[in-house]
C-alpha cells in the first residue's frame, strides 16, 4: 500500500494532469494543493517525469479495477460487459467534468516529444485492448459474435474510437460524442 502522502500526491496529481496537462503542471502547485513539503515530494518521486509516470500507473490501477468489475460481471453477456466498461468510464468522465482520458491527453501532448511517455501510453492502451479482446474471445466462443471475428483488431479499434470520442467530449463538455460512438460501434460491429 502506498504511503498516505504519496497517495495524496498521486490523487491530486491525476486531477491536475487531467486539467492542466503535463507541460502546464507545476510541482509547486501540487505541493500547495496537498500541503506537502518539497522534501516529501522528492522522497517519493525522482522528478516531474517520474511523478507523472507514477500517476499513470495509479490511473491504470483504476482502469484495471473497472475492467475487473465490468468484464467479470457474469450477469451480462461478454459483449454487454465490454459496453458496460465504457458506460462506467463515461460516468467517471461526467463526474470529473468531461476532462477526458488521462492516457489520451498525455499521449496527445507528449508522444511526439517523449519516447518514454509514448511507449508508456501505448503500453497502457495495449493492456486495455488485450483485456477487452479476451472478453470478446469469450463472446466469439459462445456464438455471440461471428467465429471469424478478429477480436484483437476489434478491441483495438474500439479503444481508438473511444479516445477520439473522449477528446470530442472534452471539447464539448458533453457525453454526446461518447454515447454516439458507443451506439454506432456496438450497432455496427455486432450486428449480424
Amino acid at each position: 500500500m502506498n504511503h498516505p502522502t504519496k497517495q495524496r500526491l498521486l490523487e491530486v496529481g491525476l486531477a491536475m494532469l487531467l486539467k492542466h496537462g503535463y507541460n502546464d503542471l507545476g510541482i509547486q502547485a501540487v505541493l500547495e494543493a496537498t500541503a506537502t513539503p518539497k522534501g516529501s515530494f522528492y522522497h517519493h518521486f525522482k522528478d516531474k517525469e517520474d511523478f507523472a509516470l507514477q500517476v499513470v500507473d495509479a490511473y491504470m490501477e483504476q482502469v484495471h479495477a473497472g475492467l475487473d468489475q465490468c468484464l467479470g460481471d457474469q450477469s451480462r453477456t461478454p459483449v454487454e460487459r465490454v459496453r458496460y466498461f465504457f458506460e462506467m468510464t463515461e460516468q467517471k468522465y461526467r463526474e470529473e467534468g468531461y476532462m477526458g482520458c488521462l492516457l489520451g491527453g498525455l499521449g496527445q501532448e507528449l508522444s511526439g516529444v517523449s519516447e518514454v511517455f509514448r511507449r508508456k501510453i501505448e503500453e497502457c492502451f495495449s493492456q486495455i485492448a488485450s483485456r477487452i479482446a479476451v472478453c470478446l474471445d469469450t463472446a466469439r466462443g459462445s456464438g455471440e459474435i461471428p467465429a471469424d471475428t478478429d477480436t484483437s483488431r476489434m478491441a483495438g479499434l474500439l479503444i481508438d474510437c473511444w479516445e477520439g470520442a473522449a477528446l470530442r467530449s472534452r471539447l464539448r463538455g458533453s457525453a454526446a460524442p461518447l454515447n454516439a460512438m458507443l451506439n454506432f460501434y456496438f450497432r455496427s460491429a455486432f450486428s449480424r
